[in-house]
């Protein structure tokens, strides 16, 4: 099901914390059930109703490289176009793109929950802006770990387009799926040893 944007404009918040973050990381693990990773066909926009214009869908096409498959219109007063079919990291400066790409393998590769701290460049009439981007694995038709979904919150002011960013920090939550939990071995426990001349109970299984 595809996303449905409000066309909203975005002018950015003086904190970072909004909650956006949050509504999408809780309907991601929501739509997990059972599931190694959620699938994208599970996904309805108006489970992160509150969310959709700081929201993106990605999908990996190269190690390290992933598009934008669908993106609120936050990304489009970021960038002050239309980034749909663009690589993610048109979001960002040149010196953090070699580690972004290193992030994003983690993402699909892993997989894996990457958080990142972001801090934007500065210059002559744009005002300080920062914000935190948490990229999410999802699975696509081939149950294969090639598409993500994510959200950005920011804080400061967007000013003139485009505004790019440097990584400050990033955090890392590897995920176990499922399947591969199950199939670790389980240590079998020893069996009790009777004491001599003391009654003891036997398991029995019908």
């Amino acid at each position: 099901m595809a996303f449905g944007w409000n066309g909203r404009s975005s002018g950015g918040s003086d904190r970072i914390d909004q909650g956006l973050i949050a509504e999408v990381r809780a309907y991601w693990e929501a739509l997990r059930e059972g599931d190694m990773l959620p699938r994208r066909e599970r996904v309805d926009p108006r489970g992160i109703a509150g969310a959709l214009e700081s929201s993106f869908l990605i999908e990996r096409i190269a190690p390290g490289i992933a598009r934008f498959r669908i993106a609120g219109m936050l990304y489009n007063d970021l960038m002050g176009m239309d980034i749909r079919g663009m690589p993610i990291s048109c979001l960002f400066l040149s010196d953090a793109r070699e580690p972004l790409q290193r992030d994003l393998e983690r993402v699909f590769g892993t997989p894996a929950i990457v958080t990142l701290d972001l801090l934007a460049e500065r210059s002559l009439g744009r005002a300080p802006l920062h914000g935190r981007m948490q990229i999410l694995p999802m699975l696509g038709r081939d149950d294969d770990s090639t598409l993500a979904i994510g959200c950005l919150e920011l804080a400061g002011e967007i000013g003139r387009a485009p505004r790019r960013f440097s990584i400050t920090g990033a955090q890392i939550e590897q995920i176990i799926p499922q399947r591969a939990a199950a199939a670790l071995p389980v240590p079998a426990a020893p069996p009790p040893r009777a004491q001599p001349g003391v009654p003891h109970l036997r398991l029995v299984k019908s």
